[in-house]
């Protein structure tokens, strides 16, 4: 998964220009091991079609935009800390915190390093590359993504016509930037090089300047001897922001939630969801033709077995369940003929003696039966216990008399129930 990094240029240069769209951006396309598979400077509408196809974008906010701050903050829980920082910041920032993004970063040498930035102009970077199709974005303050060497001030700088980005990272967690306007009659090195003696008067610093600068930088350093000492130039290369940037941990853009989440770009999915919901309405229209055809069939077989048994019994006049009640008739005719019922008490009780003492006879030591209770149309054998019943067996000798057994439960003792299948 390949990532794309971007400098972009600050809120006041986007703010200036009638289309900010156009600025150009250095930008270099980072593979997941780690290597640098292109590298350019290119305007942000040339590079949709990239963000596009690349997962993740990592957005390097210029210093100037982005307030780092190194503040004492008391033990609290995230979601404590998080209430408390516009109160802990209020004093250092000229706007209402309840205007800017803050994030907190880890606490080192007892202080806790804070990043700033205005939500209105993260909200529009994040509009602008979710409408460029980017999936995962990030937002670092530059002045943090730039490596340097313990005790050296590491000062990089962007033109932009005779506008400059000057981002200065002065230690390990802090960091400023500068935006300096170039005088017509000025050059950029002679400008950058006095901001930098004025704004670091005694510090050593590295001055990242692009390839093709270099000579002009150095020839304005040359011309101010007693600042050669301590201030040298070398040439800028992403090679340096992608070592600081990996090292980097305060992502402005989470603070925004789901404002910097890209929603489900349901384009690719159309034809689909279309040809899914077309095989959906065909299965419902052939279940719904498949119900209303069961159901009239239902309701002529229920109106034949009506029809069946008025016939039989014209006298009947309430037919709620034509099958139970021809059964009870049928039953009721056999009882008055003299007939017994495949459910009833005698023939039930019959079949068991028959299997009972077929079984029986196999067994080593068989229960001793304690009760018959005929209930519901079944018989409940309830055995002493004094043996293990034989159900298995019991099982298939009242299969073959077409009786059915279950076992019913008991706390105390095996209980059987036989009912007839017929």
């Amino acid at each position: 998964m390949s990532t794309l990094y971007i400098r972009l240029a600050s809120k006041t240069v986007a703010n200036s220009t009638p289309q900010w769209l156009a600025l150009a951006c250095p930008f270099a396309q980072v593979s997941h091991s780690g290597a640098i598979e292109r590298e350019g400077v290119a305007p942000l509408s040339e590079l949709s079609g990239t963000i596009a196809r690349i997962k993740r974008v990592v957005l390097l906010l210029a210093g100037g935009d982005v307030s780092v701050l190194r503040v004492q903050t008391p033990p609290l829980s995230a979601a404590r800390l998080k209430a408390a920082l516009p109160n802990l910041v209020e004093e250092q920032l000229l706007c209402d915190p309840a205007e800017c993004v803050i994030v907190a970063g880890a606490i080192a040498d007892g202080l806790r390093t804070i990043a700033i930035v205005q939500r209105a102009w993260l909200d529009q970077l994040a509009r602008t590359f979710i409408s460029f199709g980017a999936r995962h974005i990030e937002a670092l303050p530059a002045q943090l993504c730039l490596s340097g060497q313990p005790g050296v001030v590491t000062a990089a700088i962007y033109q932009r016509d005779s506008n400059i980005d000057l981002t200065l990272r002065l230690s390990e967690q802090d960091g400023i930037g500068l935006a300096i306007n170039v005088e017509p009659d000025a050059t950029a090195a002679h400008e950058v090089i006095k901001t930098l003696s004025a704004v670091l008067p005694a510090a050593t610093v590295t001055v990242l300047v692009p390839q093709a600068s270099m000579h002009a930088y150095q020839e304005a350093l040359d011309g101010t001897p007693a600042l050669k000492e301590r201030i040298s130039i070398s040439a800028d290369n992403w090679t340096r922001w992608l070592a600081g940037a990996r090292g980097a941990t305060l992502d402005l853009m989470a603070e925004l939630g789901a404002a910097a989440t890209p929603k489900l770009d349901w384009r690719p999915w159309r034809w689909p969801l279309v040809l899914a919901a077309a095989v959906l309405l065909v299965n419902v229209g052939a279940l719904n033709f498949d119900w209303w055809r069961m159901k009239n069939e239902a309701d002529s077989l229920r109106s034949a077995m009506i029809q069946i048994y008025k016939s039989a019994y014209p006298k009947e006049t309430v037919i709620i369940d034509p099958i139970a009640q021809m059964q009870q008739k049928i039953a009721a005719a056999k009882r008055d003929s003299g007939q017994a019922a495949a459910d009833d008490f005698t023939a039930i009780t019959a079949a068991f003696s028959e299997a009972w003492a077929g079984v029986r006879a196999t067994q080593a030591k068989p229960p001793s039966i304690a009760a018959l209770e005929y209930r519901e149309r079944g018989l409940l054998v309830r055995f002493k216990p004094d043996g293990e019943a034989p159900t298995r067996q019991m099982k298939a000798a009242l299969a073959e008399r077409g009786l059915s057994l279950e076992i019913a439960s008991s706390q105390t003792a095996v209980v059987w129930k036989i009912r007839s299948m017929l």
